[in-house]
């Protein structure tokens, strides 16, 4: 049998989550399945997702590990950094090397340094002229995406525009504010909930949500309903 290709992979990543894109899906697993999905096809060493409510302020809506995660909450509370330029110039942008922009963003890159990142691609997340967000991408070497990989970059971050605003027929805006405030609150609760069983178990915050995670799949029910169960303790994990 021959080995798996990047090509055969990055098809069925599409083709799974094209197939979760059914009425019912739940929003917050497709963008945390979106982000994973992102770091392992183009080899990043961590991947996150931003997303904007309806006051324009920026949120960690997804994210392969702690590290990313920590990166971009930084840079919401500075207001600096790549993700949050992307966001608002509404383009690529690519830092080949951390260490060029300390002057210009010295907060992200004393974090970004600190947490072992080298470099760092950030794709906004668009829709017609608005930009909902942005898909980042962070690595632990200097250098940039090739132009297949920042084409593969670009389809995951509209994968992830059309799961925001699914609906079988996009009709209204509201209907996009909806979406994305429902995944703003359900990540909330979700973060309380991933703190209970880090707590609780002696685990880490990464190891917390694999489970919470787990076991929704498992039991077929959605995430945001489960860490309302473990923040409620009507659930123990």
């Amino acid at each position: 049998m021959t080995a798996e290709t990047r090509e055969d992979r990055l098809v069925e990543t599409f083709v799974k989550l094209a197939d979760t894109l059914v009425v019912g899906y739940d929003v917050v697993d497709l963008l945390q399945t979106l982000v994973e999905a992102c770091a392992d096809l183009l080899e990043a060493s961590a991947a996150g997702l931003l997303l904007a409510d309806e006051n324009g302020e920026l949120a960690v809506v997804a994210s392969t590990s702690e590290k990313s995660r920590l990166v971009e909450l930084m840079q919401l509370s500075s207001g600096e950094g790549p993700c949050v330029k992307a966001y608002t110039a509404g383009q690529d942008v690519a830092i080949e090397d951390i260490a060029s922009i300390a002057a210009v963003w010295p907060q992200f890159y004393r974090e970004a340094l600190e947490q072992g990142f080298a470099a760092v691609h950030a794709v906004p997340l668009r829709l017609r002229g608005t930009v909902l967000g942005t898909l980042n991408l962070f690595l632990t070497s200097r250098g940039r995406l090739s132009d297949q990989d920042r084409m593969v970059a670009r389809g995951l971050a509209d994968v992830a525009t059309i799961g925001i605003l699914h609906e079988r027929a996009v009709r209204e805006n509201e209907i996009a504010k909806e979406q994305l405030q429902l995944a703003l609150d359900s990540r909330v609760v979700i973060e309380q909930a991933k703190g209970v069983i880090a707590q609780t178990s002696g685990v880490d915050m990464d190891s917390a949500f694999n489970t919470l995670r787990q076991y929704a799949r498992s039991h077929n029910l959605n995430l945001r309903d489960v860490a309302d169960q473990v923040v409620t303790r009507a659930l123990t994990l």
